[in-house]
């Protein structure tokens, strides 16, 4: 059984179908692309299965249960978390903080153990700091040390990117949805985060979901390659095979000209 099975999910804002019939599955320990060219729906996709917005029909199942309109928090709890185009971190709290705080959904300790700083409290604290650490470690050198007590702000546009993607792995999920984790990066950026993505199955144990336009990146960490366009599935199947697509190509370069006679 698929982690994630999809079924003929539709949402429409107004009078714009940004998603229509979308048929999708992702089994555990995959890396799964989903492209296509601006406007195409896949953003609209991602908030409907996080729970920003609710689907206007059809069933989002996740390991079995049908979370189609839960909310976004209750979704995080269950277990999948997920990053954002524009990068949104809590900025004056330290980089630790906020890999910190992003584990509020699996603390057991309340108000009261925290006012009165209770041995369960303290224990627990000292564990999430201690994952949290781990978490940015999984990063190299490039969120540790010093940079734990550096306010967010003060990061690099490409540490803040990297910061975004601990805290949603922070949350301990089982599906990580990333929405274009490298736009904006430079080659040498993009190509470590990439390397840093291909490993998160295997060292980390997520199963992903990519939102990308970068297609070296997309070549280079996907299992499977899903490609919608105006809200429509119109192929899957390996990079190599998407990438030669006929409709695929249409997609993203148009119609080729007719000649005349």
């Amino acid at each position: 059984m698929a982690l994630l099975q999809i079924n003929d999910l539709h949402k429409a804002f107004g009078g714009v179908k940004a998603l229509q019939g979308v048929e999708f599955h992702i089994d555990e320990g995959e890396i799964v692309s989903v492209i296509g060219p601006n406007g195409a729906g896949k953003t609209s996709f991602f908030n409907v299965i996080s729970g920003m917005f609710a689907p206007d029909s059809g069933e989002i199942i996740f390991d079995g249960v049908d979370i189609s309109g839960w909310e976004s928090h209750d979704i995080t709890r269950g277990g999948i978390a997920r990053t954002f185009q524009n990068v949104r971190l809590f900025p004056n709290m330290t980089v630790l903080e906020n890999v910190m705080v992003a584990q509020h959904c699996r603390t057991n300790q309340g108000m009261m153990p925290a006012i009165f700083r209770t041995k369960a409290f303290k224990q627990e604290e000292a564990e999430i700091t201690a994952r949290a650490k781990d978490i940015l470690g999984f990063f190299g050198s490039r969120l540790v040390g010093y940079r734990f007590d550096q306010p967010a702000f003060a990061l690099s546009y490409a540490n803040r990117r990297r910061l975004e993607v601990a805290r949603a792995m922070a949350t301990q999920p089982r599906l990580l949805l990333l929405d274009e984790p490298v736009a904006g990066m430079n080659p040498r950026e993009t190509a470590e985060l990439t390397g840093l993505i291909s490993r998160l199955p295997s060292e980390r144990g997520f199963t992903v979901v990519v939102i990308e336009h970068d297609m070296k990146v997309v070549r280079d960490v996907s299992d499977r390659v899903v490609v919608l366009d105006h809200g429509v599935k119109i192929a899957e199947g390996s990079y190599q095979e998407v990438s030669s697509n006929e409709d695929v190509i249409e997609a993203y370069l148009g119609r080729p000209a007719e000649s005349g006679a």
